[in-house]
């Protein structure tokens, strides 16, 4: 078993991407709130990540998350407490990001959505060379992938908290990234709910500004018509072009996860579509 796999043995694996209710880093008190009775009004984690980082700087719009609400546990907090200001970001909106100076010069992913961070952890141990920026707002998740890398020993992990369009637009300069993945994005199934979807032409031009010529941007999704509707809307933008010859959907590949909420859709018969595209050069 190797170092990383020994790290986070008593973790589970499933990346919770929808309901992220799962209590996964192991201490002896994890099952009670963490928080302690705090003035009405007090910031949770005075030094840790924000209820509302953007505030009022940003317009109001249709957003593709939904904030939610539920445990965090002991372990999960102290690792905010401690880490959040080393290795912990607001997405305020207010300033530009030195991403050489972040990650010492590595080549950097976004990764928008990580639910309780055990893919990411994993992805970020097997190659300790690149560089993951990893952006969610459910704060256990937040958490819980601090205390992963801490424990895996991992210095390539960052933890932004807030709202992915903000971070791309205002505080990432053009062509600073390397690559985007977006995994498990909520399918919002509703089709009144649809306009909610983050996978849109509009989210691809953006994207695609700050993405390096080359550059990937990896979807994955279990929900068959969101899988469609990526496929559509990719196929059809300018910027990118699909990676597979012919089009069409591509292979898992090997570097990211086969995480255990994944294999329990598989053996429930249900099909994970992988979409990799590639930014045009020109």
């Amino acid at each position: 078993m190797s170092e990383f796999e020994n790290a986070i043995a008593a973790v589970p694996h499933g990346d919770a991407p929808r309901d992220v209710a799962t209590l996964a880093v192991p201490d002896g008190d994890a099952p009670r709130r963490a928080a302690t009775a705090r003035p009405g009004g007090a910031p949770r984690f005075p030094d840790g990540p924000a209820a509302d980082p953007a505030g009022a700087h940003h317009e109001r719009r249709i957003r593709s998350f939904q904030p939610r609400r539920s445990r965090v546990t002991a372990g999960q907090a102290a690792a905010l407490r401690r880490l959040w200001p080393v290795w912990g970001l607001d997405i305020d909106g207010l300033r530009t990001l030195d991403l050489d100076a972040m990650f010492g010069g590595l080549p950097v992913v976004l990764e928008i959505g990580f639910g309780m961070g055990e893919a990411t952890a994993q992805m970020a141990a097997a190659d300790p060379g690149t560089g993951i920026l990893a952006v969610d707002v459910h704060t256990p998740g937040q958490g819980n992938l601090l205390a992963l890398a801490e424990r895996a020993g991992l210095d390539n992990v960052r933890v932004a908290n807030g709202d992915a369009i903000i971070l791309l637009r205002e505080m990432l300069p053009p062509a600073a990234l390397d690559g985007v993945r977006v995994y498990f994005p909520d399918p919002w199934p509703k089709k009144r709910h649809h306009k909610r979807r983050l996978i849109q032409p509009e989210f691809l031009t953006l994207a695609a500004s700050r993405l390096k010529p080359g550059a990937l941007l990896h979807c994955a999704t279990d929900w068959e018509p969101y899988a469609e509707q990526m496929l559509e809307v990719l196929t059809g933008h300018p910027d990118f072009e699909n990676t597979q010859t012919g089009g069409g959907y591509a292979p898992r590949p090997a570097f990211r996860p086969l995480t255990r909420f994944e294999g329990q859709g598989l053996d429930k018969g249900h099909v994970v579509h992988d979409l990799l595209f590639r930014r045009r050069s020109g």
